[in-house]
């Protein structure tokens, strides 16, 4: 199935819908498998096999860090799809398009009260404009039921964005930054980052934060300060422990405790209630039940 046939089969919403779904039904994501990482001389193999329900499948990546140089992207993937009965092939999915679907679509499920409480359309602050970044913008417009204000994209080299994104462009650094992340309720972190992108002393008490960009544990986007401050949901406290940057450095600095972070799974069952008038940190590192249950969605379909 192409990135074409994925994106027609499932839009956003539905894509949120089968993921709270399958949390409902009982699903825990600690019993996910860990991702495999098989280092090549070009870059690494991410292996990522889960089995939901009555689906099973794997997604097989590669990260070449050099190919943007040449034109070429620096993640691509295929999803194989199985029977779980007899663990025979049912489809191959084009597992670039599957990701850039599923990680916006876990993104508003694991924090959809905090979307919802906005009375008007929020401002966005978007900080990439690769494919999670458009699709986060793509997923919060569909799926915020006020609608989105005005959406920025912060880029190091704007002069390397596609024309026709359809949002505002702003170079990283630029004057304007500041004051527009005083009024944004919504900020989406997806880049390659390796430290924090922005002060988070700027955002208001009430601001939104997902941060997508990394999984590994010596790398993030959003400083400790925000953590202090926020309601810090994962999607499985051990992979957060394991591979999210943004947390471990929060935790080993103090910021934040272990005993403090949230499971997605706890806020889509009603089990934790989010705080509506305190900051909301979402930190994903995606998880191969995700996939899973977006590709059997769209295997349905």
């Amino acid at each position: 199935m192409s990135a074409v046939e994925i994106f027609a089969a499932l839009p956003f919403p539905a894509a949120v819908a089968a993921l709270e779904r399958a949390l409902v039904d009982g699903f825990d994501p600690a019993d996910d498998p860990p991702r495999s990482v098989l280092d090549v001389p070009a870059g690494q193999f991410l292996l990522m096999p889960s089995a939901v329900g009555n689906a099973c499948g794997v997604k097989v990546a590669t990260v070449a860090p050099d190919n943007p140089r040449v034109g070429r992207p620096r993640v691509s993937a295929t999803y194989l799809l199985y029977d779980a009965a007899t663990l025979g092939l049912r489809a191959m999915l084009d597992g670039t398009a599957l990701t850039s679907l599923r990680t916006p679509a876990v993104s508003v499920a694991a924090i959809r009260p905090a979307l919802e409480r906005y009375a008007s359309p929020p401002d966005v602050v978007v900080f990439g404009a690769g494919p999670q970044a458009r699709g986060h913008a793509a997923a919060l417009r569909e799926c915020v039921p006020s609608g989105l204000g005005e959406v920025h994209h912060v880029v190091r080299d704007p002069g390397s964005v596609a024309a026709g994104i359809g949002y505002e462009i702003l170079p990283a650094g630029d004057s304007a930054l500041r004051p527009l992340l005083r009024t944004a309720s919504i900020i989406v972190c997806a880049t390659t980052s390796r430290t924090p992108l922005f002060d988070s002393a700027l955002l208001a008490d009430d601001a939104t934060v997902i941060a997508v960009g990394s999984h590994e544990a010596d790398a993030r986007e959003v400083d400790a300060g925000f953590l202090s401050r926020a309601q810090v949901v994962v999607e499985d406290i051990a992979t957060a422990l394991r591979e999210a940057g943004d947390v471990i450095m929060a935790v080993a600095e103090g910021a934040i405790t272990a005993e403090s972070l949230i499971p997605m799974a706890a806020v889509v069952r009603n089990a934790a209630t989010l705080d509506l008038s305190r900051p909301v940190l979402f930190k994903s590192s995606g998880m191969s039940w995700e996939d899973l249950v977006v590709a059997h969605a769209v295997f349905a379909r």
